[in-house]
């Protein structure tokens, strides 16, 4: 493929932007190419600035669950957008979606809409510390909550893939309230609840953790953490920022029908815009500003854009079928990947949970942090950089997840299983 505007684009990009990207990851440094810069795209397919096309396994990241400018969504922002893009003031288009996420998640009773997941994380475990009056916050190792200072603390995502352990620019004094233990641990994780020398607020937790790749819970981890949490008077907050509306239409908490305190979303609420919003108990969220003391606010949230698209997005989801004819979708294409695996002997480790998967070039199971860790990170940017080639475009990085849209069709998701097999046999020839 010819990627000549792309390099000259990341070159330009690179004099006015922080490594040329507004996100780390896109920066491709893991897999050991330039990024390619897209210029639109349609379904299950991008474009780039080259106009070389891609079948999609990001889509952008989780939100795009119904695929690339869907026309429903598309029309609702352009409807929208003719009578203003912003007011900051409240608008029908917040109450209307709002009342879609109380009837679908479990958990949420109230739902204050903020402009990231990063916001929506941050302000979910302010208000469990003003509820509480407690000031510890229980993470897990590998879990990525945003770039919060609070949560900067073993977590996944860009973090691991740059090799970051930490960031410089965030004080002692604020990660010391931060404890993180190891995902999928029973014994570390009720060892460290019943410790009655820490003050802990609340436990935050991905509920599939999905940022250092797709690591589900073991076989009662949840519920444990659901027992505890309740019994010891600790909010347990569900970071649904990727599972919500993903695993089923109330989330992982209804997939796994475990409720928490307080839950956190983003991505597929906004429908592609820059959305995030946290709910739960009306007790926990009627502390928060101008109703408690909790204060939290935002210019832009409840942006009538970001709100249309969500409800737009919501409404598509609702079709009866639609997460029952995702599950298979997902799931045969991961017996074709499996397939491809043992046929070529490369070892892979596929993990899956509903429409998120990631295959972790490994011999031994993904659980946690440190198996995730014995990946071989190498590998898979050899793998990326072929497929990428052949017009697949995964994430750059080993530890991501591959989100299946509804847009992918069995023809895309053949062809890539195909490449798949092609590069796997590629890289046992070298």
């Amino acid at each position: 493929m010819n990627y000549t505007k792309s390099v000259q684009l990341f070159s330009k990009a690179k004099q006015v932007i922080p490594g040329g990207v507004n996100s780390p990851v896109r920066a491709c440094k893991s897999v050991g190419c330039d990024p390619v810069f897209i210029k639109k795209a349609q379904g299950a397919t991008l474009t780039d600035a080259d106009d070389n096309t891609y079948i999609d396994f990001v889509s952008s990241w989780g939100p795009m669950i119904v695929g690339h400018a869907h026309p429903d969504v598309v029309g609702a922002i352009q409807k929208t957008a003719v009578s203003g893009t912003s007011f900051g003031a409240p608008t029908p288009l917040e109450i209307d979606l709002a009342e879609m996420v109380v009837e679908a998640v479990p958990s949420v009773e109230k739902v204050r809409f903020v402009n990231s997941g990063t916001e929506a994380t941050m302000s979910a475990v302010r208000l469990a510390r003003g509820y509480t009056g407690k000031k510890i916050v229980v993470k897990f190792d590998g879990c990525y909550h945003g770039h919060a200072d609070s949560f900067l603390v073993k977590a996944g995502s860009g973090l691991i893939t740059l090799g970051i352990p930490g960031s410089p620019g965030v004080p002692d004094d604020i990660v010391k309230n931060t404890v993180s233990i190891p995902y999928n641990n029973v014994e570390v994780l009720e060892k460290t609840l019943r410790d009655e020398t820490l003050d802990i607020a609340c436990v935050i937790v991905e509920p599939v953790a999905g940022n250092m790749g797709c690591v589900p819970p073991a076989p009662g981890f949840l519920q444990t953490l659901r027992r505890l949490t309740s019994e010891l008077g600790i909010i347990l907050i569900f970071d649904e920022v990727i599972t919500g509306f993903r695993l089923s239409y109330g989330g992982a908490q209804h997939y796994f029908n475990i409720t928490p305190d307080l839950t956190c979303l983003g991505k597929i609420i906004g429908g592609g815009l820059p959305v995030g919003a946290y709910g739960g108990k009306a007790e926990i969220m009627d502390c928060v500003a101008p109703d408690g003391p909790v204060y939290q606010a935002g210019t832009l949230a409840g942006n009538p854009l970001a709100m249309a698209a969500g409800i737009a997005t919501l409404k598509l989801l609702q079709r009866s079928g639609f997460y029952k004819e995702l599950e298979e979708k997902s799931d045969k294409f991961s017996d074709m990947l499996r397939g491809v695996a043992d046929r070529t002997g490369i070892p892979v480790q596929l993990n899956r949970v509903g429409s998120l998967m990631t295959g972790f070039f490994c011999s031994t199971p993904v659980t946690d942090f440190d198996s995730a860790m014995l990946a071989d990170a190498s590998r898979y940017a050899v793998h990326y950089r072929q497929m990428l080639g052949q017009g697949i475009y995964l994430a750059p990085s080993q530890f991501e997840v591959a989100f299946i849209s509804d847009a992918l069709t069995e023809k895309d998701l053949e062809l890539t299983a195909k490449m798949t097999e092609w590069s796997f046999k590629k890289m046992l020839e070298k």
